[in-house]
């Protein structure tokens, strides 16, 4: 029998349903999101970081990791075809970094540490589906459909688009990330979209000779997790202010 990577919460009523799937799991009937025509699946073992959750209600949170890395240096010529060739080596080993520290999973783990139904003001019943390869980023405008085959009525993605290192001359190491959350309605059309970033200063990223890289790299899983909770503040205001116009 084919086995499922199926994760669960310690649930707080009595029915227990699943708070995180991964998207390959879903291409076998058996590992399908429960709705309510669908008895949940047999509960595992919790996921470290997440937050005990009420049974699954047909909400679907989708989430898929950042493709593009980059890292951009400027000094005091302010940027600039000679300013990239000149800081073009120590550029190339940021991204190397980054993309250590934040591989696909690091960023999945990072966002599914946080309580994502209260920072994206879902509900308490939201199934996360978390897919493991990462869109393609020029396509991240230009799709308008849903990014998975999921039917639900109650459906939402949130995408990693960028995860930008920049050191400039007068404002020094930071930490930007792009997010883009949209969500569907029945009719599987996009009813809000909101695509921002997050960005906050660095002190111990790029390590330098001799210095802790261990302590450079959680940094950036730490920065990573406040770009999140930023784009989150400012996307709830946005959705609130929106509501009140109508």
């Amino acid at each position: 029998m084919k086995s499922f990577r199926l994760l669960v919460c310690v649930c707080l009523a009595s029915a227990s349903a699943p708070a995180l799937v991964h998207a390959q799991d879903l291409t076998d009937e058996a590992a399908a999101v429960p709705s309510e025509a669908t008895p949940a699946a047999a509960p595992a073992a919790p996921r470290e970081g997440l937050l005990p959750s009420v049974a699954a209600d047909g909400c679907e949170l989708h989430i898929w990791p950042a493709e593009r890395m980059n890292s951009v240096t400027t000094g005091l010529l302010g940027g600039g075809l000679l300013d990239a060739a000149l800081h073009s080596g120590k550029d190339a080993s940021n991204k190397s970094l980054l993309a250590s520290a934040l591989d696909s999973q690091s960023q999945l783990d990072a966002l599914l540490a946080l309580d994502l139904r209260e920072e994206l003001a879902l509900s308490e019943g939201t199934t996360f589906v978390v897919h493991d390869e990462p869109l393609e980023r020029k396509t991240m405008n230009k799709v308008k459909t849903r990014r998975s085959d999921s039917q639900a009525a109650c459906y939402s993605e949130l995408i990693v688009a960028d995860v930008f290192y920049q050191k400039a001359a007068i404002y020094g190491r930071s930490l930007k990330t792009l997010f883009m959350l949209r969500k569907f309605d029945a009719a599987q059309k996009i009813a809000f979209e909101y695509k921002a970033w997050g960005g906050n200063g660095l002190k111990l990223f790029p390590p330098k000779e001799g210095e802790d890289t261990i302590a450079a790299l959680d940094e950036l899983v730490g920065v990573f997790k406040a770009n999140f909770s930023e784009y989150a503040k400012n996307e709830r205001t946005t959705a609130a202010a929106r509501v009140a116009t109508k």
